[in-house]
């Protein structure tokens, strides 16, 4: 018990104490407005100006000029995606990623692959963002400090990983100062790169001509146009981050629509800026690439070059600063959506329902954890190179995008007699549907020999998981079913219930504190709870004269979205034990119900024994568990063994607890 006192005593000190969601300002609370969504999830989009441009840019190999037309496409394209997701927004107001608008629009198999593929893409965006925000940094510090580049990059996702352990808002208020920061350097780097050159405009604007023209004569029209698009489909990592604000639409805050709308709006205005700013001022600036240093590192250290030393000196280290815990803010969007599409396959039964739990600090605990730790995995198995990473993360969410545009374009040609509209979204989402198949297509076979195979393996490893996992519990819903049917059978029978029952019927029930008492753990009015209520009649007959139900409405992912939402569950949690309490009370028995709504079944539990057993003090407690007659691994892993916990709670206090086996 020590041991368990100064282990909750140090997760307070980290993460903070619980909260309660029973109040009805939490919601408001930890909702985001516009501004700070912009800041814990576009973050991921603006930040991704640190490495899409870089990588567009080298690509073009040793004709920057071409990377004129490689940022008019990308500023284009990121405009396109960004109103293709706010139709996505507005058809799917309680949250429309990847996962759900597949599901919902082509099939939940499409669904699974299209959430399969968003989770390994977040868990590359905390990979990716804090690896290229390492590189930022030491980027300008001395050659002997690069050792320990890996090390801090690892630090960084731990400490990111506690912080959204606390709770949303609490990883992104701090971060807002820098995020502007960000904004205010760049913005300054790219009017300084254009006004610098407006006195020689003539001189710029005649040798960009000349350089293009040696471009194409030295490679030819398809030449060009070849060398272009994969300059363009190799800088996707740009577009990277856009889907996260359809995704976040549940920590938004009313009315989200047109919160998640105006943020869409800031994201996309700003990354275009940014990205197509960069890609001029490297041209500007006859930036080339250098070892051990990025190509903004350099960039910003030949715009500063003529300001002086210490002020020079000094913008650079704050420009790359800002870029550097950016990238770390936008590592947020991995620990803020990662978890949602968890929980929502979760739901959907996907994936173990553990995910859609969630902590006191109601946040998914277990999702949180399962993406840093992953990062932390991928971080380590890459040494941190943003080069390798990129690789793997174009692929996945081009996969998720396509997927996405996709069931969009089916959606409005299907609804094209009931929506006056549709015409011009059918445009936009399949104009997006082309641009992320053929990026899609184009960073596959570019890349697939450099580790572009990797992220296929593990995406598809991770499909297969779902459909194992899925069809697990299918097969146990449906044996479950089996049992509902025959302990309806014995309900409407009455043949389960001891043969005295039908006179003790027409008795009114009268309440006996001395007498014996049977506390009965249910998880609604179903075929485990009645069978659980049966075998105790089974095995102790008419000892038992007093019948408690006991149940907890477990707070999930699934429905803590809002105050009503909460008011839904304690009333079918009422209304379930009720009916338990009715159908004793028909029987002659005395009966009550206790009740309670939590995120933590057995915490719960604990809180309502004392007023049980003080009314009650002749009481065992019994609880129905779930047996395998062929128990694996997977069966441990997946279903719930809280009543374990529960049995082991009591038993420190004395309170005796029965464990009743229902066979599956």
């Amino acid at each position: 018990m020590a041991v368990n006192k100064a282990f909750r005593r140090l997760k307070t000190f980290f993460i903070g104490g619980a909260r309660d969601f029973r109040d009805h300002r939490i919601f408001h609370q930890l909702a985001l407005t516009a501004f700070l969504a912009w800041v814990g999830l576009g973050s991921d989009g603006l930040s991704s100006s640190c490495y899409g441009p870089p990588e567009a840019f080298k690509a073009l190999q040793g004709h920057p000029t071409l990377g004129i037309f490689v940022a008019l496409a990308t500023g284009v394209t990121i405009l396109i995606i960004a109103s293709s997701y706010s139709h996505i927004i507005e058809l799917f107001p309680s949250g429309g990623g990847g996962y759900l608008v597949a599901s919902k629009l082509l099939s939940p198999q499409m669904g699974v692959i299209s959430g399969s593929a968003l989770l390994i893409d977040y868990v590359l965006t905390i990979t990716i963002s804090i690896a290229s925000g390492a590189d930022a940094i030491f980027s300008f510090l001395p050659a002997g400090f690069f050792g320990f580049k890996l090390w801090f990059a690892v630090i960084g996702v731990i400490g990111l990983l506690i912080l959204n352990l606390r709770g949303i808002k609490e990883a992104v208020m701090p971060l807002v100062p820098v995020f502007l920061l960000f904004v205010a350097t760049h913005l300054i780097v790219i009017v300084y790169a254009v006004v610098s050159h407006l006195a020689d405009f003539g001189k710029v604007y005649h040798e960009t001509g000349r350089e293009l023209t040696t471009s194409f004569h030295t490679l030819g029209v398809f030449g060009v146009l070849f060398l272009v698009m994969k300059a363009y489909s190799l800088g996707a990592g740009t577009f990277t981050g856009i889907e996260a604000v359809s995704n976040g639409l549940p920590v938004l805050r009313d009315p989200k629509v047109a919160t998640a709308k105006k943020t869409m709006r800031y994201m996309a205005i700003s990354l275009s800026v940014t990205v197509m700013g960069l890609m001029l001022a490297y041209i500007l600036f006859d930036v080339r690439d250098m070892p051990g240093k990025t190509l903004n590192a350099i960039l910003f250290q030949g715009i500063t070059a003529s300001w002086g030393g210490f002020y020079g000196v000094g913008f650079v280290w704050v420009t790359l600063f800002s870029e550097a815990v950016l990238l770390f803010i936008a590592a947020q969007t991995g620990f803020l959506d990662g978890p949602r599409v968890l929980a929502n396959m979760a739901l959907d039964k996907w994936l173990p329902a553990r995910f859609a739990m969630l902590s006191d600090r109601l946040v998914t605990e277990k999702g949180i954890l399962v993406m840093g730790t992953a990062a932390l995995i991928m971080m380590l198995a890459s040494n941190g190179s943003v080069d390798f990473l990129i690789v793997l993360y174009s692929i996945n969410v081009f996969i998720t995008f396509t997927l996405s545009q996709l069931g969009m374009v089916r959606h409005w040609w299907t609804k094209r007699e009931s929506e006056k509209k549709w015409r011009w979204k059918l445009l936009i989402n399949g104009i997006g549907l082309m641009l992320t198949t053929f990026i899609l297509i184009s960073v596959l076979v570019l890349k697939f020999n450099e580790g572009g195979w990797v992220t296929m393996v593990i995406t598809g490893l991770l499909v297969m998981a779902a459909f194992i996992i899925k069809g697990h519990y299918n097969s146990t819903t449906h044996t479950l079913k089996r049992l509902d049917v025959i302990v309806e059978a014995a309900v409407l029978s009455g043949s389960d219930v001891h043969d005295k029952e039908s006179d003790r019927a027409c008795l009114l029930p009268v309440f006996d504190p001395k007498a014996k008492t049977a506390a009965i753990l249910v998880n609604g009015f179903n075929g485990l709870g009645l069978h659980t209520l049966f075998s105790v009649f089974r095995l102790f007959g008419d000892s038992y004269k007093n019948y408690v139900f006991v149940e907890i409405g477990s707070i999930d992912a699934g429905n803590f979205k809002g105050a009503d939402e909460i008011e839904n569950l304690g009333s079918f949690v009422r209304n379930e034990t009720s009916k338990y309490v009715d159908y004793m009370k028909d029987h002659g028995y005395y009966s009550e119900a206790y009740f309670s709504l939590g995120t933590d079944v057995v915490e719960e539990v604990n809180k309502l024994v004392p007023a049980i057993t003080e009314k009650f003090p002749n009481i065992v407690f019994f609880g129905g568990q779930l047996v395998f007659i062929k128990e694996s691994l997977m069966d441990r892993w997946l279903h719930n063994y809280t009543v374990f916990a529960i049995q082991r709670n009591l038993y420190v206090r004395g309170i005796p607890f029965v464990i009743l086996p229902v066979k599956v």
